[in-house]
């Protein structure tokens, strides 16, 4: 479990920079910031060289300017780049125009005391300023050619600092030619600067024999577009084939009722990359195919068996569906029962023939378990004969981060007694109803998925049994205690609650997780509200029901692998880190060299 560890601390870091990405603002809004700037900003700041007139003009020349480059340079230069459409070149301009009056303001200061030729100096720090950093997001943004780069870096800047020369030019003591060769090689030093950062960071993936740049601006284009497709392009490169074992467990009365699906996938690694949404994709394809409620709980798995894109998504989910055509069998089944041992808890119901034994450590936290428990289990099962075990991480509490290795012994006892204690009971005749309620007040951002809250009700003779599952990624210590006790006085002799770990909710939100497990930004209160609503629709369903199940494998699917997702998020991490420490350096020795040069015209 060290390496487990190890790659979730690796996955932390690098989610952790690629939440704290910030908002751009609308085309509408960076309009009115630019002309604000422009007119305003620099006119007032030029006024006391000029006069009011000329330099109202030469701040809507300036907005003009603006306007025409950024349509241009996102409608021809940089045509179906998914990064740079309009709003976001718009917003690149913007922060260039912040950058670059803070100079002209302190050069406008200076020049009243000193002399305008120090104003100057200034305006063309400013122009370097903002070269750099057009270059810099450009190329580390853009898949575009680099002429491509260096037409829509130097557009904007270089007309404003032409119309600009044509002001100086009215002032011929003010400006002459000694100043052009700043103008000339202040864009040759920026690229050359932004090249030695995107090289340092470049060259840290040799490490890993992966291209770093390549890797961020796919991170990059997922974060600004959603588009999944350059990144999981990255992960099938590096991905490794593996056998996939799927768990199906299948209710049925008159027309099916409900489906337990356990793909022993884990949904990650974030946002909309990979598996992450895999738990309400075979949900909604179940249940759009079979007319029932389906639910996606966790296997006992981690991040070892991350699914690398969409299509090995799909390859799942076909194979899910064509499995699922057999007829359930099993009229009887057992109580629910649960046995601890330490902090481990284990519940378990059989089926006929199969046993469906859940685990969770709650209220220490629950995360992803070893895959040796899952074997312990099927071995233990097969010594009292039966045929098939399905079993669940109830994953349902997240308080400090734990290793689940010391607690293994734990849940292997609990494991051992609770299935010895259900085997001891009589089964009998069972009903079954089922019903999933989607929260529209409940976003990805807040924790919850698309796939919303199901409830699988199991009556066996006067015990009647809630299984909940939240589409999401783990909840808030006490938060399952809180349920459990809100369905006790429903009239549920016992109960558990489970989460998909769903890693679509990842990576959307700010803080050091990049996600909100379930009860941190949704009202608790609110949350139990819905799942008494949705257990009391799934009782009105109950209905005589029979089980079914079987299990099978799904061959050769890639999967990222556990060695190359550390590598990745760890990649990631570091050469966010590096770029923090090396950008100064660099640029530090860049504006050094400007001033240089500015000093020697």
């Amino acid at each position: 479990m060290e390496t487990e560890h190890s790659l979730n601390n690796s996955m932390a870091n690098a989610k952790k920079h690629y939440s704290s990405l910030f908002s751009l603002p609308s085309y509408k809004q960076s309009l009115i910031y630019s002309a604000i700037i422009c007119i305003v900003g620099i006119g007032l700041s030029t006024h006391v060289f000029y006069g009011s007139f000329i330099s109202l003009v030469l701040g809507t020349v300036f907005f003009i300017i603006t306007i025409v480059t950024d349509l241009f340079v996102s409608n021809k230069v940089l045509k179906n780049d998914p990064i740079f459409i309009l709003h976001r070149t718009s917003s690149v301009s913007l922060v260039g125009w912040l950058i670059w009056l803070a100079f002209i303001l302190l050069g406008t200061i200076l020049g009243v005391v000193f002399n305008m030729v120090l104003w100057i100096r200034f305006v063309l720090m400013g122009f370097a300023a903002i070269l750099t950093l057009r270059a810099l997001v450009i190329m580390a943004t853009s898949e575009n050619t680099l002429w491509r780069h260096i037409i829509a870096v130097l557009l904007q800047p270089m007309l404003c600092i032409t119309t600009l020369i044509v002001f100086w030019t009215t002032n011929a003591d003010v400006f002459s030619l000694r100043f052009l060769p700043f103008i000339i090689l202040a864009p040759v030093i920026s690229f050359i600067a932004v090249y030695l950062l995107l090289h340092t960071i470049n060259r840290l993936g040799k490490a890993y024999d992966l291209l770093a740049m390549p890797l961020f601006k796919a991170f990059l284009l997922n974060w600004a577009t959603d588009l999944n497709a350059p990144l999981e392009k990255h992960l099938e490169a590096m991905g490794k084939k593996e056998d996939i074992e799927i768990s199906l467990l299948k209710f049925d009365s008159a027309k099916p009722q409900a489906a337990i699906i356990v793909p022993k996938v884990h949904p990650g690694p974030f946002k909309n990359i990979g598996s992450s949404l895999l738990p309400s994709m075979l949900k909604s394809c179940f249940e759009e195919k079979y007319q029932c409620t389906a639910c996606t709980p966790l296997g006992i798995l981690g991040h070892e068996l991350d699914l690398v894109s969409q299509a090995q998504n799909q390859r799942i989910v076909k194979e899910v569906l064509a499995a699922a055509k057999f007829q359930a069998a099993y009229s009887l089944a057992s109580p629910f029962v649960r046995a601890t041992d330490g902090f481990a808890t284990a519940s378990c119901q059989i089926f006929g023939d199969i046993v469906f034994l859940t685990f969770t450590l709650a209220p220490k936290t629950t995360e992803d378990m070893p895959q040796e428990l899952g074997r312990l289990v099927n071995e233990e099962t097969k010594k009292y004969g039966f045929k098939q075990a399905i079993v669940v991480n109830a994953h349902n509490c997240l308080d400090v981060v734990v290793d689940t290795e010391e607690y293994v012994e734990e849940l292997k006892r609990a494991a051992i007694k609770c299935l010895k204690q259900a085997t001891q009971l009589p089964t009998k005749p069972f009903k079954v109803g089922a019903a999933t309620i989607v929260p529209k007040e409940f976003t990805l951002k807040q924790g919850m998925g698309t796939g919303g809250i199901t409830a699988i009700i199991v009556e066996v003779e006067k015990q009647k049994t809630a299984y909940i599952i939240i589409d999401g990624n783990n909840m808030v210590p006490y938060l399952r205690e809180k349920i459990l006790t809100a369905l006790a006085s429903e009239n549920f002799t016992n109960s558990e609650v489970f989460t998909t770990d769903s890693h679509a909710v990842s990576a959307l939100s700010t803080g050091n997780r990049g996600y909100h497990p379930i009860g941190e930004a949704i009202n608790h209160d609110t949350l139990i509200k819905y799942i008494k609503k949705v257990t009391a629709k799934a009782t009105a369903n109950l209905e005589d029901a029979k089980a079914g199940g079987t299990q099978f494998v799904v061959p050769q699917v890639c999967v990222i692998g556990e060695e190359r997702l550390d590598a990745v998020s760890t990649l990631v991490d570091k050469a966010i880190v590096q770029a923090k420490k090396v950008a100064p350096v660099i640029f530090s020795l860049e504006g050094l060299l400007l001033i240089l040069l500015l000093l020697a015209l």
